[in-house]
């Protein structure tokens, strides 16, 4: 790859693609231009740094100081990125589409902080390709068509594929998003979405079923200290200056596996020590960040966090664990509508056929969240919360579910038994279509005892009843109809 890469700004998105020179935006008669300057081999400042890591390519050495930690040190090839190692260690699926030279669209599902924008940036470098980016805070459909066309008409001279990088793809709506459809679909773009919220409910299903979903984790504390230290050793600042790093505890808790804060912490420590040695201890972060490190933060691993506890506490049978928790989201300004999704996943994993009533009741949680708003949405959450803290618990339907689908991966599509085939045309009722199939209706108490599973697992069992009222009635049931093959214990 060329050492140097040419940015021209067109509306609100950038491209980006490697060349032999950099390009000097200027302003005359108010109309920006693009200056191209070559780069001799003198102007250290400028060229790309391959003595260290090859992290961001050098600039003027004021210009590099002036940048934040975070955008100092953000690196530009893989070998150099740190974490999400299921998706682009060694053998795993990014690294290899990457290496291959060829992507697919993709959207990436993270928490901030976890390297979204980054691994982005990354594979348009290394792929040789036209980068655009578009901020779905600040971009709507006009933007959208016109980096689309833009992408289209260019001549990239041979390079990769262009790649449309959205940030906060979740905030475009429908209209935004459908958009992209056309282009996803015939290749004009390749689309690397970024968000932190679930696309299953903020991206539209067509643009879903054009992309993978790549989901990126909070960094490990093994990885933040590999960037801490990485930082100290490599940073044009950072290694100029003597750093004590006695206790890590305290950076870490702040950082909450977010590794653009974490770097933030660091570089507020560094400059709030301008001379002398930079000591960095629990005490010293905590007294300069002058902040409670248990703040709910809903853009953070302590989102997760506390919808953990929430959940946990419901399925625990503990109402008053439970309403802590929701208190705490509420006061921290969590979305209500997650929590009210929440409820409605809980009501069906854990409370499930002990109680079906509790999903109706989380369900209408739900809606009269969406009807009423803050603040008296709180009621019914709280409602639906106590509800199902002091609801029996039964996990029977969702394991039943889990293990019906694992079974389905191992054995693939078992044929249908030709009794309970549908047989609308005469053809099929030749080939015996639905042939033998008894109608239960037409029997005494509406049942009669036949096969309704394929050949190869006819006595196979997913379903086994918990130890509650209701599905001890339900089992009770089953063993008047079916006789000794619901006696079996799960």
């Amino acid at each position: 790859m060329n050492d140097y890469y040419r940015r021209v700004v067109c509306c609100k998105f950038t491209i980006v693609f490697p060349i032999t020179q950099i390009s000097f935006t200027k302003k005359e008669n108010g109309v920006l231009l693009n200056v191209p300057q070559r780069v001799e081999e003198k102007d250290k400042d400028f060229r790309t740094d391959r003595s260290a890591s090859r992290f961001q390519p050098i600039l003027p050495y004021s210009t590099r100081i002036m940048k934040p930690l975070a955008e100092r040190l953000r690196p530009t090839t893989l070998d150099h990125y740190i974490g999400q190692q299921h998706l682009v260690g060694k053998g795993a699926v990014l690294r290899n589409m990457i290496e291959g030279g060829r992507i697919s669209s993709f959207i990436l599902w993270g928490p901030p902080g976890v390297g979204k924008t980054t691994l982005a940036k990354i594979i348009a470098l290394q792929l040789d390709a036209p980068f655009f980016t578009l901020s779905a805070v600040t971009s709507g459909v006009k933007e959208v068509r016109e980096v689309i066309a833009q992408a289209k008409s260019q001549n990239f001279f041979g390079s990769g594929n262009p790649i449309l990088f959205i940030d906060e793809i979740h905030r475009f709506s429908k209209s935004q998003q459908d958009s992209l459809l056309a282009a996803v679909e015939t290749g004009d773009i390749t689309l690397i979405g970024a968000t932190t919220e679930n696309p299953s409910f903020e991206v539209i299903r067509p643009l879903l079923s054009r992309c993978q979903v790549y989901v990126l984790k909070s960094l490990e504390k093994d990885e933040l200290l590999a960037l801490v230290d990485h930082a100290l050793h490599h940073d044009i600042v950072l290694k100029e200056r003597t750093v004590q790093l006695d206790e890590t505890e305290a950076l870490l808790r702040y950082s909450g596996g977010d590794a653009r804060k974490l770097l933030n912490i660091l570089d507020l420590l560094v400059n709030a020590t301008p001379e002398g040695t930079i000591i960095i201890n629990n005490a010293t972060v905590t007294e300069r960040l002058q902040q409670n490190p248990m703040a709910y933060d809903k853009e953070g691993e302590m989102h997760y966090d506390i919808i953990s506890a929430f959940i946990k506490s419901i399925r625990g049978s503990d109402p008053d664990a439970a309403i802590y928790w929701l208190a705490r989201m509420i006061a921290g300004g969590e979305d209500p509508k997650f929590i009210a999704r929440r409820l409605v996943i809980s009501a069906a994993e854990d409370i499930g056929l002990a109680n079906p009533n509790a999903l109706l009741l989380a369900n209408a949680a739900f809606d009269a969240v969406q009807k009423i708003g803050w603040p008296e949405g709180r009621i019914p959450l709280a409602e639906a919360t106590v509800y199902l803290a002091t609801s029996p618990k039964s996990n029977t339907a969702y394991c039943a579910i889990n293990d019906a689908l694992d079974f389905v991966q191992q054995t693939g599509n078992l044929p249908v038994p030709l009794h309970l085939r549908n047989a609308p045309t005469q053809l099929m009722k030749e080939l015996n279509y639905g042939d033998g199939y008894r109608y239960p209706h037409d029997f005494p108490g509406n049942f009669v005892s036949q096969q309704y599973l394929p050949d190869e697992c006819a006595t196979i069992r997913f379903w086994y009843p918990g130890s509650n009222t209701s599905e001890s009635r339900t089992t009770e049931h089953l063993r008047q109809l079916w006789g000794d093959r619901f006696d079996k214990e799960g």
